[in-house]
């Protein structure tokens, strides 16, 4: 069993569609999500009402969150008919030294390691479409979330994290904030350094596509001692 710590950073001043959930399930375990509601189409409403689902959910297996999700998939569209309360999600379980991801959306979790980092889920970079991110109430039937199983070894280090940071941040970059930083707290703070910088500047890397793409920004990141 390996013991963890996080931070979380989360501005909702763009569009207020962002949200996130971290639950403590004992002996070490743990739930990390991040949502982001479309723009346009009730995302505020989708991923707070998905927060609020998972966090009421006796759910503790992967398979068990999933089918909440599909269950919260399946009211949206019955409310929006795939155009109204639509929301990403990314989701990080760990359970007895394992680290089980499942998603709908481009909400990339990234899992960092002292030498490399792996994107497990999700996308960086662009903007969201809602056909091809197949997002939370976009569609009658959810299918099946993206899945990633992997064994956690201690100084491992994850980042959940939503558009509004990693438009404007590439996955090299924040793997690097993050593998650098002594402590979450000290990741956290510099990724929203930089990217408070950028937003000044209306500037990013031109790798990035140079223009600054400013959205609700979300982040969890967890170290493993």
């Amino acid at each position: 069993m390996v013991a963890s710590t996080f931070s979380t950073l989360q501005d909702n001043s763009a569009h207020g569609e962002d949200n996130l959930l971290t639950r403590d399930l004992g002996n070490g375990d743990f739930l990390d999500v991040v949502m982001d509601g479309v723009t346009g189409h009730g995302g505020a409403e989708a991923s707070r009402e998905l927060a609020e689902a998972l966090a009421e959910s006796n759910a503790d297996t992967i398979e068990e969150i999933a089918a909440t999700v599909n269950d919260v998939n399946n009211e949206f569209f019955g409310v929006g008919g795939g155009r109204f309360l639509l929301t990403t999600v990314s989701v990080a379980l760990y359970r007895g030294g394992r680290l089980h991801v499942a998603a709908a959306g481009d909400s990339p979790i990234i899992h960092v390691t002292p030498d490399s980092h792996d994107r497990l889920c999700g996308r960086l970079g662009g903007f969201l479409h809602v056909g091809v991110a197949r997002a939370v109430g976009a569609a009658g039937t959810l299918g099946e979330m993206v899945r990633r199983d992997i064994n956690i070894e201690p100084g491992a280090r994850i980042v959940l994290a939503t558009d509004g940071v990693t438009d404007n941040m590439d996955a090299a970059e924040l793997a690097e904030i993050v593998r650098s930083a002594a402590t979450p707290e000290e990741a956290t703070g510099r990724i929203e350094e930089i990217i408070a910088g950028r937003l000044v500047e209306g500037r990013v890397p031109e790798k990035l596509g140079v223009r600054f793409r400013y959205d609700d920004r979300t982040a969890i990141v967890r170290f493993f001692d």
